[in-house]
Formats: C-alpha cells, structure tokens, sequence
C-alpha cells in the first residue's frame, strides 16, 4: 500500500508542470500539455478529438477514482476502513448532488433530462457506491429519494431531518446532518488507529477537518448570521488544531480574523483577506488547503510505513484535481490569469 502510493505521489505534477498549464492560451493546448504527463492514458482514452469540458472534467475525476481503487485493493484494516471513509466523502458529494436535483428538478415521469443533468455532475465512484442515484432521481421526491436508501448508512441520517426539510423545504438540515455524520464516522476511524498510524492519521485527517470546520463556521456566521447556539449545532465541537473553545468563539462572536491569525499563523493578513468576504473567504480557504498541503507533504519524509502516506497522496491528488478543473474552467472562459492564480492550490505558478 505504502510503496503502491510513493509511486503515485511521484506521479503528481510539478511546480514546472502547473506553470505550463497556467499559461496554456487555451483548452486545447491545456489538452495538449496534460497528455504529456501522467494524465496522458486517462485523456487519450476520450473517444473525441475534441471532448467536452465535462468529458474532461469526468477524466480527470475518473483518474482519482482509480487511484482510491488501486490503493484499498493492497489496504488492510484499519488503514482500509479509514481510506474508504476518507473515499467516501465523493460519495456524499454525490448524494448532495442528486438531492439538489429532485429539489429544483422535475418530477416522476419526466423525459429523463433531469437525470442527464445530474449525471454530469457526479463523481465516477464506482461499483462500491451504495447510491442507486438514478432510482432516486426518477422518485420525483426528495422524501421518496430517500426511501431508496433504507438500509444504507445514510437513511437514519436523512429521515432525523426530513421533517425539518418538509416544514422549510431547505437542503440545509439535510447536508449539514450529512456533512457532521460524515466527519464524526472519518474521525472516529482516525482514533481507532494505533500509534504512528494514528498520529500521523491525525495530521492529514485532522487538518482537513479542522480546515473544514472553521470555513463553516466562518460562512454561518458572515453570510447566514446564524445564532451563536445554531453555529455551534451545526459544527464539530472536536479537531486537530482548530478546538471546540476556537469554533465557539467564532459563534460568540469573536473577532474572526484574530482567530484565523493566532490558529494559522502562515496566513499573512487575515484582516485584509476577510474585510471584503465575498472574494476574500475563497482566498482564506485556499491558504487553508494550502496549510493542508504542507502537512500531506511533510507525511513522506521520515518513517514510510505508516497510513498517512496513502492519506496524504490521496489528499494531495484530489486538490490536484481541483487545480485542473480550475485550470479547465478558467480556460474555458478565457479568465486572465491574475482573477485565477491566487486560487491554485498545489503550487506557485507564473501570471502570465
């Protein structure tokens, strides 16, 4: 497992690599630059010439699958139970997905264009998802939706908070109860490991969770003005570094760039990033990511024989993908480097 993810680590795209397809004029030499890297197999084996921006973005998707395929195929456990949790955060997005859908979409009996729009959005997971998303999409109901998933590990999640869904018909209780079972089932399977596996478990995991709740707490807070006692219902009262006394003050109504400062010290003026949140909370959370990044690569030195190796790549090669669909987006577009390069996470590249 170990070794199988070194290998792939090796794989991921340079500093010089990212740079390249920065200044790439457009998709199709985007296109061009990519094959000559390891995404080269996955995008020659597109029957067009020239596919779609989502035939690419699939692709791309499809190459992260793989990739969580061939590492839980050499997994035992308990690293196998904690890589197929962490995997199973796509298949949450999925379920968002197909639940925003049915909420904004047609009913029973449609000509099938709802499905066909949805599709487009969902993440290649594979034989292992236990979403029968299609089924769910021609119930016509959210309520009917998730029937479908009686017997799964999201049914009691979802029917706790269908009443509140029916009463406001708002997605919100329904993804925040989907988002906090998820991160309360990763963590707990990080605290099942042992030792080094579990310290370094801890780092990657916990930084990504840390990350995640602060960016929630934040956004509840500035753009919903959730009440102190609604915050804090809505988020993690557990973390790595980022503490329940951290989210509580956030929800209290401390000042928020203090907070950023003192817990991310390498952020360099969270008070300006935050004084104009509609641009400056995405840029928060890609210096975040970014602090993320600096704990996956510090996971590949030292001891190799422990589960944060696989951990870290698999972080590291999704937020490489993000950095491509950024890219692809971008290109697409015909968006001036200067509006994108602060959101590209991997590494720095050139505005030019």
């Amino acid at each position: 497992m170990n070794a199988k993810a070194r290998i792939l680590y090796s794989e991921l795209l340079s500093a010089a690599d990212l740079a390249a397809l920065s200044e790439a004029p457009g998709v199709a030499v985007l296109l061009e630059t990519l094959k000559r890297t390891a995404y080269g197999h996955d995008l020659d084996s597109l029957k067009d010439r020239e596919p779609t921006k989502e035939a690419l973005t699939h692709a791309l998707k499809s190459r992260l699958a793989a990739t969580y395929q061939s590492i839980l195929q050499t997994a035992t456990n308990p690293a196998r139970r904690i890589i197929l949790q962490l995997y199973r955060r796509q298949e949450l997005n999925n379920l968002k997905a197909v639940l925003r859908g049915l909420a904004v979409g047609s009913g029973p009996g449609s000509d099938g264009g709802l499905w066909n729009r949805v599709n487009k959005l969902l993440f290649p997971y594979g034989p292992g998802t236990v979403l029968p998303a299609e089924r769910m999409i021609e119930s016509g109901s959210v309520g009917a939706a998730v029937e479908l998933l009686r017997g799964t590990g999201y049914y009691e999640v979802l029917i706790s908070a269908l009443k509140r869904y029916n009463t406001e018909q708002s997605l919100f209780p329904l993804e925040v109860a989907l988002d906090l079972h998820y991160w309360r089932r990763l963590w707990q399977e990080t605290l099942n490991l042992q030792g080094l596996d579990q310290s370094q478990a801890m780092r990657i995991i916990g930084s990504v969770l840390d990350m995640t709740n602060l960016m929630w707490a934040i956004r509840y807070r500035v753009y919903q003005q959730l009440s102190e006692e609604e915050l804090i219902n809505y988020t993690l009262p557990f973390g790595y570094r980022v503490r329940d006394q951290d989210i509580r003050s956030v929800a209290a109504g401390a000042d928020i760039a203090a907070v950023v400062a003192r817990l991310y010290p390498a952020v360099q003026d969270a008070a300006a990033l935050l004084a104009d949140p509609r641009r400056g909370l995405p840029l928060l959370e890609a210096e975040l990511k970014r602090h993320v990044i600096r704990q996956c690569e510090a996971a590949f030195v030292g001891n190799p024989f422990h589960v944060g190796v696989p951990l870290a790549y698999l972080v590291l090669h999704d937020f490489e993908i993000q950095d491509l669909v950024l890219f692809l987006e971008a290109k697409d577009s015909g968006l001036a480097a200067e509006s994108y390069v602060p959101f590209v996470l991997r590494a720095p590249v050139v505005a030019g």
